[in-house]
């Protein structure tokens, strides 16, 4: 996964591949930007697109990217991006490796309790349990049923694939869909 900075130094080490990259990207959302080959030469169709991008979105029409069009091309490309791109992977568990066995406890278990507790409004087998931190009895035989139904290991183990697969169901039956 590219970072924020990895992504920033690839585009300043080379600004017309990155440019043609942005002006690609929006050609998806403006129809009058015609769609780029990204060879970081500042051709014809560059020029164009660039010029293009200008008249309707950032007069005046110069075909110099100046600070002033770069910035508005850039800040174009970023309001897209964040509308289209799927949302950032938000690690809550703990790494590969982690594991939360029957009987621990700690912060580690709040959230897929309550992640449990939400999914109990829609899928049937779930155990009705508190949300706090303790990987006890409903925990555990919550945590037993989504391996099964995973056909994972049925261990009890709160591991990352166990918790990747939580997170799959809470995506797919809450997040995406409100509740009555």
């Amino acid at each position: 996964m590219t970072t924020p900075q990895q992504l920033e130094e690839e585009m300043l080490s080379n600004p017309v591949r990155s440019l043609q990259y942005m002006l690609r990207r929006l050609a998806g959302r403006y129809d009058f930007l015609p769609q780029l080959a990204l060879d970081g030469i500042f051709g014809e169709r560059t020029l164009e697109a660039v010029m293009l991008f200008q008249r309707e979105l950032a007069p005046p029409v110069t075909g110099i990217v100046d600070q002033r069009t770069w910035n508005a091309i850039r800040d174009a490309w970023i309001d897209l991006e964040r509308e289209t791109a799927p949302p950032r992977t938000l690690r809550i568990f703990p790494g590969e490796g982690h594991q939360v066995q029957p009987g621990m406890s700690g912060g580690t278990m709040v959230l897929p309790q309550t992640m449990f507790h939400l999914l109990r409004q829609r899928l049937e087998g779930i155990a009705e349990g508190e949300a706090n931190g303790v990987h006890g009895d409903a925990s555990v035989q919550n945590t037993l049923w989504l391996q099964n139904l995973a056909q994972l290991e049925q261990t009890g183990v709160m591991d990352r694939q166990t918790w990747d697969m939580l997170s799959r169901l809470y995506e797919l039956f809450i997040t995406a869909e409100p509740l009555p």
